[in-house]
């Protein structure tokens, strides 16, 4: 293992490549769910990636046998994004602390590491000389505003402290943008799900939630009445339109919603399960979360304004897809975080 200071830089690869790469781009929280699915993404296209992780969420096995660059440490030091980000044609920062009611219990934590971070990752972006940067914002700033569907000139009503930390990311990305001239793109996530999702602590998301429950023959938990709704966005489709918004180095004035428009409630997405692995499921009511919103449905209309012929994977065939990728793992590949 070679090291930067005091800190692991590990080359990743058991299949190095002996091509020319297109773009060199860097992913903060590269070892984690959406970050771990994007590196195969850009590197099937021909990238070559650094990860910056500091693994509190994320897992070295997510990106175990990729040709990659990974640096262990935190975007909060500056030593690690300077040398991370030094000859790097765009950055994606998904570096961050996920979950509503993590931050609910601890909202100062997920400001420093959502808010806070992303201004360091800016910062150092600046430094390397204004590098492209496209930061992740989540579909939780719309809040409690009920329109449908969310469109990215309504009013923002965060109810969450997560949902503030994540409208200070992409409005601290769109001041750079306008202040320092930095080419700056901020997606707003609308329930991502797929391969690599963790489940394993009392804060998962309903997707991986629901499938290990479903496949260990367990109760479903349902927070509230199942009938809140979600705009379910497949990873792949994620991470292939942050690809093309890198190899044209997209940047927009406005955030942009990466979400197609999908409304399926949580009663609905049982029964697709119950579908896929042929028998009923069980399910188990409790109190809806505090900061949870209602329903979320995505305008796109932006977002195929800037990046048209995106085709969404269609919601069956991923939950599909992710279901199949479980089963694989044996149920249990994903362990819990060590700070969980």
């Amino acid at each position: 293992m070679g090291a930067w200071g005091d800190h692991p830089v590990r080359p990743i690869s058991v299949n190095p490549g002996h091509y020319s790469r297109l773009m060199t781009i860097v992913v903060t929280g590269g070892a984690g769910f959406i970050g771990s699915n994007l590196c195969r993404t850009l590197l099937a296209r021909g990238h070559a990636v650094t990860v910056v992780d500091d693994l509190s969420t994320g897992f070295v096995h997510n990106i175990e046998g990729l040709d990659l660059t990974f640096i262990e440490g935190s975007m909060l030091d500056p030593a690690i994004t300077d040398a991370a980000f030094a000859g790097a044609d765009s950055i994606v920062h998904l570096g961050a602390r996920g979950s509503v009611p993590k931050s609910v219990a601890d909202p100062l934590e997920s400001h420093l590491r959502n808010a806070t971070g992303t201004i360091e990752v800016l910062e150092a972006a600046r430094r390397a000389g204004n590098v492209h940067t496209v930061v992740a914002s989540s579909s939780s700033v719309y809040g409690a505003n009920p329109e449908l569907p969310k469109h990215e000139w309504m009013a923002t009503q965060p109810i969450s402290p997560y949902a503030a930390s994540k409208l200070a990311t992409e409005w601290y990305a769109l001041a750079y943008r306008h202040s320092y001239q930095l080419p700056a793109l901020a997606f707003r996530f609308f329930n991502v799900y797929g391969p690599r999702q963790p489940e394993a602590h009392a804060y998962a998301a309903v997707m991986p939630a629901f499938i290990a429950a479903a496949l260990r023959g367990e109760a479903l938990p349902v927070h509230g009445d199942g009938n809140q709704s979600r705009d379910f966005t497949y990873v792949d489709t994620v991470c292939e339109t942050i690809a093309k918004a890198c190899e044209n180095k997209l940047s927009h004035g406005v955030p942009v919603n990466l979400a197609f428009g999908t409304q399926i409630s949580l009663l609905e997405t049982i029964h697709h399960l119950e579908a896929i692995v042929n028998h009923p499921l069980e399910r188990v009511h409790s109190g809806a979360r505090v900061g949870d919103v209602r329903h979320t449905m995505a305008s796109h209309d932006l977002l195929d304004s800037l990046i048209p012929c995106i085709e969404p994977i269609e919601f069956r065939e991923g939950l599909t897809t992710t279901v199949n990728w479980w089963r694989d793992q044996g149920f249990a590949a994903v362990p819990t975080a060590a700070n969980e």
